[in-house]
């Protein structure tokens, strides 16, 4: 075994391997050659090779946001650090512990013209919960810095960045470490709940014959199933539960947008909806349409539960929470009592007359976008890791009841179509069940040096949804009297992953109508010695319209 020769290098290496950080994604440089020597070279790490830095770090997210422990990066300096920065905003927004750890130049050779040199110190200050901006000859301080920013990432659960200085030469090796590391433990805290916010909220509820309860982005199995039950049991609750939120309850309402849409034409039986109180939790919300209504429609009460956060996204926010969800109904389940009310069973009749006119509209349509969603929905195996990419496709997945035996994930953080790919591919890396990505053109194209890596599991599919632009754009108002349209919103293009799919090494199929994209699906999921992408191509100038009419369509259930 071998070590760098470097102190500050051996004292990195060292504590991150105390605080049990086992993956490690390196993106190749020469600076950082302390540091990949140490990692690649100890049992206890699994090092990855990834060249392209935004991929490398959107991979080591995927990992992190599956494995929920910390995921180390490691780049050299210059600019690599800087393709960190879109990951490292998802990370932060969706709290999911990172450790970036960026190789630098000595302070002394910063802004004198030195070659691959930028000012990195606090680099992603707007978007960081700490940054350690280590020194090359100050060994308690270094090793208090990094300690308190491994501790961060874990107990605040978001990203933090390791400046780490070298002077050359870099690649210089002993068979033993140096000095042993001094261990910083930080002063214990616990967040507790006001007794009198608890009794006040139990009071209301207790009170309130109309609640909503919305939950966003979740992680599959993180709230027991007695809270599940006496939430879905509730004639006085609606549990609006969005595509990413991982819950299942046959009480709940899976698809707000065919409850809610269109939220232009909200009136007198819209109001109906309008909830006493609302409770949220869960990380961001896809649904606009569930945004508009909770706006214009407050309730008279919002309380949310986080460890960290509470975003005022609907302008009424009453009480933040700082608890896991879990722990917050563990504490105050005792005290909340069923409430008589029509309010749940007169939303469930309305949804069931929705999914009616849904499956009728969807069983009618032509070939588009909708329907392929449809179709591919019917196939996914019970047992599987789902990523959306962002745009359209995790808006159209909102339509669609999940399977509960699947997971679902999406970069909902900063919502970018950036990495979507890549995220997915750490995380099929990491987690244990096969997983398949679902991502529209612009994105997959957009992050196409995803599939350049060598880690790649066999039952890794990608079902590629091509309309030959960006699509959303053409669903948004005003689009027809925009000049350029086509060149500088929806981004016309003749793009195919075919060619990339022979270069790295990927199955390839097809589908351009109904009858191709059945028999494509027969058989997608059948073992391989290779991962498999399907191709969907879909007609770009009708996908639009058919999701327009959809909406239009649901909506004409109220006034029948």
């Amino acid at each position: 075994m071998i070590y760098p020769k470097i102190p500050l290098a051996q004292a990195v290496l060292q504590l991150c391997k105390t605080k049990n950080i086992t993956e490690i994604v390196i993106s190749p440089g020469s600076r950082n050659a302390p540091l990949t020597i140490g990692f690649t070279h100890d049992d206890f790490f699994n090092c990855y090779s990834i060249t392209d830095e935004r991929c490398a770090a959107f991979f080591a997210l995927g990992m992190a946001q599956q494995n929920r422990k910390p995921t180390a990066l490691v780049c050299t300096s210059g600019s690599a650090l800087l393709n960190y920065y879109p990951a490292v905003c998802e990370a932060f927004y969706s709290d999911i512990p990172l450790v970036v750890i960026s190789a630098d130049r000595p302070a002394y050779k910063i802004d004198i013209g030195d070659g691959q040199t930028i000012r990195q110190q606090n680099v992603f200050a707007n978007h960081i919960l700490f940054s350690a901006n280590l020194r090359e000859n100050d060994r308690e301080y270094n090793e208090e810095q990094v300690q308190r920013a491994i501790h961060t990432a874990v107990e605040k659960k978001g990203p933090v960045h390791i400046n780490v200085p070298f002077e050359e030469p870099l690649y210089e090796v002993v068979d033993m470490p140096g000095t042993p590391i001094t261990l910083w433990e930080p002063e214990p805290g616990d967040e507790k709940q006001d007794k009198n916010s608890v009794d006040t909220f139990t009071e209301r509820w207790n009170e309130a014959k109309r609640k909503i309860v919305l939950v966003g982005v979740n992680h599959p199995g993180d709230i027991p199933a007695k809270y599940l039950d006496m939430l879905g049991n509730d004639p006085s609750v609606i549990v609006f539960t969005e595509t990413t939120s991982n819950l299942y309850h046959p009480g709940f309402f899976p698809g707000i947008d065919k409850i809610v849409a269109p939220v232009e034409k909200i009136g007198d039986e819209l109001r109906k909806l309008q909830p006493d109180l609302l409770l949220t939790f869960g990380g961001m919300v896809v649904s606009k349409k569930i945004k508009v209504f909770l706006r214009k429609y407050s309730p008279e009460w919002h309380y949310h539960i986080d460890t960290k956060k509470a975003y005022d996204t609907f302008f009424c926010l009453t009480e933040h929470f700082r608890s896991a969800p879990a722990r917050f109904f563990s504490e105050v389940a005792p005290g909340l009592k069923k409430v008589e009310s029509d309010y749940c069973s007169y939303w469930k009749a309305a949804e069931k007359r929705r999914v009616r006119k849904h499956d009728s509209y969807v069983g009618k349509i032509p070939f588009s976008d909708l329907k392929v969603y449809a179709e591919v929905f019917r196939t996914i195996p019970g047992s599987q890791v789902v990523h959306f990419s962002n745009s359209a496709t995790i808006r159209y997945s909102q339509l669609f009841t999940m399977r509960p035996g699947w997971k679902v994930y999406c970069n909902r953080g900063t919502s970018g179509i950036d990495g979507s790919t890549s995220t997915a591919v750490g995380a099929s890396v990491a987690g244990k069940l096969a997983t398949t990505l679902i991502t529209g053109d612009l994105s997959f194209f957009y992050d196409s040096n995803a599939l350049w890596n060598n880690y790649m599991r066999e039952d890794f599919r990608i079902i590629l949804i091509n309309n030959g632009g960006g699509g959303i754009f053409r669903i948004l108002p005003g689009h027809k009297n925009t000049p350029n349209f086509d060149t500088y919103f929806e981004t016309v293009h003749n793009l195919t992953a075919k060619h990339l799919c022979e270069m790295y090494g990927i199955e390839y199929a097809t589908a351009n109508d109904e009858a191709s994209l059945k028999e494509a699906l027969t058989g997608f999921y059948t073992s391989s010695t290779r991962p498999r992408l399907l191709e969907v191509f879909t007609p770009r100038t009708v996908n639009d319209g058919v999701l327009i009419d959809y909406f239009r369509y649901l909506a004409d259930d109220f006034s029948e």
